[in-house]
């Protein structure tokens, strides 16, 4: 069952942000790369108030992305951070002189402190911790704090985009290989995840780029079909673990940190796989391609 489209009315905020950004991109081909700004970092921080999040939104997200929704009663998924977060991080990255159009997610870092009460608005605060730029491409670091009024600081993310580079110079050296899946893990879960799982992902947390799901635009951007958004392929790999070795007690995750490896073209068969030393891998089978790479830690 799909996702209602009643849900695209709480995404405004996001929906907002990318509309901006496409009038920015439009208005900045305009301009020479001198008359682009040069950013300061570490930047200023930007703060952000949202109003609580609705029942049906959090209910349709948990059963959306695998999670046990009495298991999150009274409280927010913290892997739901994007639909509020992405405003704040558009507004913290204002002015960046780089094509923001060939933004890659690269990945991010999640520290829970403790839980995300649902009935309190939202305070959340952010800036623009460093950019990397080695002439090939530019690594840009972002970090967002997520809390209450009653819990100030209950979630810490760490987000890490990529932006390819022009270079003149072709990469010398063999071809680095991309990340695979370990022979010797355990599979938690496997899942088939259909076409529409990008669009669906989008209605619940207002991220409609068009990659996850109009196929011309995909096949346009050089993929054989839309992608799964990153952050839908981590949430529901957060979930696994959770269910699988956590006793289904989401509260006992303290920090989840991943990579994304490859893009995860949909309709796909992919499965969750963990080592002893608590890696987690998404991909198609050991020794397959990995899509997602990563570690969590967790109380005992």
């Amino acid at each position: 069952m799909g996702v209602s489209n009643r849900f695209i009315l709480e995404q405004g905020p996001v929906i907002g942000t990318l509309a901006k950004g496409a009038l920015d991109l439009a208005l900045s081909k305009k301009k020479s790369k001198g008359e682009r700004k040069a950013l300061q970092t570490p930047g200023p921080e930007v703060e952000l108030r949202v109003p609580p999040r609705s029942k049906e939104l959090l209910g349709a997200y948990c059963r959306h992305v695998g999670a046990d929704k009495s298991a999150y009663r009274g409280f927010v998924p913290p892997h739901l951070f994007p639909q509020w977060v992405f405003p704040l991080q558009a507004k913290t990255l204002e002015g960046i002189p780089y094509p923001m159009e060939k933004v890659l997610n690269g990945g991010c870092r999640m520290e829970i402190h403790a839980p995300l009460p649902a009935n309190e608005p939202l305070i959340v605060r952010g800036r623009l911790e460093n950019i990397d730029d080695n002439g090939r491409r530019a690594l840009i670091h972002a970090r967002a704090t997520t809390g209450t009024k009653s819990v100030p600081e209950a979630l810490s993310v760490d987000m890490y985009a990529v932006v390819p580079l022009r270079s003149k110079e072709k990469k010398k050296g063999p071809k680095k290989d991309k990340p695979r899946v370990p022979v010797n893990v355990q599979e938690l879960a496997y899942w088939r995840i259909g076409s529409n799982a990008g669009l669906d992902f989008a209605k619940l947390t207002g991220d409609f780029n068009p990659v996850h799901w109009i196929p011309p635009y995909a096949r346009a951007m050089g993929f054989r079909n839309v992608i799964l958004h990153g952050f839908s392929t981590m949430a529901r790999a957060y979930e696994g673990v959770v269910r699988s070795s956590l006793q289904g007690r989401p509260f006992r995750m303290r920090s989840f940190d991943v990579k994304f490896t490859r893009p995860l073209i949909l309709p796909h068969e992919v499965g969750l796989y963990i080592d002893e030393e608590q890696g987690i891998y998404v991909g198609d089978a050991p020794g397959g391609p990995a899509y997602l790479v990563g570690s969590y830690g967790a109380d005992k």
